[in-house]
């Protein structure tokens, strides 16, 4: 399981802007505090004093070290014991003036000696889910919320020997089994078949399942995934730094979803940047679900016998057919 360096380092960035703001209103409420009862300030700032005093004397090496400690860690105790008191008479909790951190297990830093801390882990699975909700619908097309309604289940493919429902329901079921026990020996999978017939939707399903599993997963059209190769290579400084983080998300990531898989610009360029691709994962083990509008055929026809090589022989194709659904659910709506 790899995580997506790009939204590991925005969740670092909100866990530092978070830290720095609750230090911020943590001093504000001392200062608050100490305008409104002036003797817990003098006794604060007496605490610090025997903090000083102890490094003092530790530097200093003075004589009867041990001696002069323990008198002020009393002297500690006993300030500290005062303040408490005046805290709890004033209405505060006795704690009001030690500093907590938000998340005691990591201290705000994010990590532990065991790893990530789950309190930077939750700020990035946010980010991974929100990323894919702005580009996928993930809150409503789930498995939970698809529908076999609109697929004939009448006329029989001739070709296939199945209705369109029987059909789908097999995808369905393919999908749905390779989501929630997604793993690195989860293989790749090629939805084929013309537009408007669920294969964006069984993908959204895939990203919402497979993301609240702990994985990484990144979706993009390949118009987008290509213009982000082209600018790591041609683009200028600032153009290619951006890219190359984007091609690295798309080489690396658990589960990438390449959607529209031939509409793209095909250009010599875009067939190197797709072998790469899918080559990289492929030798790192690397899930990939691919969606396209075109049937072997016609892919065959756009990309190199490599390409296609890797494609029929690993990937797993599910072939959709029937009515554009989206076509039908507007007509009945």
């Amino acid at each position: 399981m790899s995580l997506d360096g790009k939204l590991l380092s925005h969740a670092r960035e909100i866990m530092h802007d978070r830290k720095i703001r609750h230090e911020a209103t943590f001093r504000q409420q001392r200062e608050a505090l100490y305008t409104a009862h002036p003797n817990l300030q003098a006794i604060d700032e007496a605490l610090q004093k025997t903090v000083r005093d102890v490094i003092r004397l530790t530097i200093t090496e003075s004589p009867n070290l041990e001696a002069h400690l323990a008198e002020i860690g009393e002297q500690n105790q006993a300030l500290q014991a005062e303040s408490r008191a005046l805290l709890v008479k004033a209405g505060y909790q006795a704690d009001y003036l030690d500093d907590k951190p938000m998340c005691l297990v990591c201290k705000d830093v994010g990590h532990h000696s065991a790893g990530l801390c789950n309190c930077l882990l939750s700020i990035y699975r946010t980010l991974q889910a929100k990323e894919l909700s702005d580009l996928l619908n993930i809150n409503q097309e789930n498995f939970e919320a698809f529908s076999l309604t609109y697929y004939d289940d009448r006329t029989i493919d001739p070709r296939f020997g199945l209705t369109a429902r029987d059909n789908m329901e097999i995808n369905y079921q393919i999908c749905h089994k390779y989501a929630t026990a997604f793993g690195s020996e989860s293989g790749n999978l090629l939805l084929t078949g013309a537009p408007g017939l669920g294969k964006t939707f069984l993908s959204s399903c895939l990203a919402k399942t497979v993301l609240e599993s702990g994985f990484s997963v990144v979706y993009d059209t390949a118009a987008g995934l290509f213009s982000k190769f082209e600018a790591e290579k041609f683009g200028h400084r600032n153009d290619h730094t951006a890219a190359q983080s984007e091609v690295q998300r798309y080489l690396n990531c658990d589960l990438l979803i390449l959607d529209d898989l031939g509409t793209e610009m095909t250009t010599n360029f875009t067939i190197s940047a797709l072998y790469t691709l899918i080559n990289t994962r492929l030798l790192q083990k690397k899930q990939t679900v691919i969606n396209t509008n075109f049937s072997l055929d016609e892919l065959a026809t756009k990309y190199s016998t490599q390409i296609m090589s890797r494609l029929e022989g690993e990937y797993e194709r599910l072939t959709f057919f029937g009515q554009d659904i989206r076509k039908l659910k507007k007509n009945f709506n």
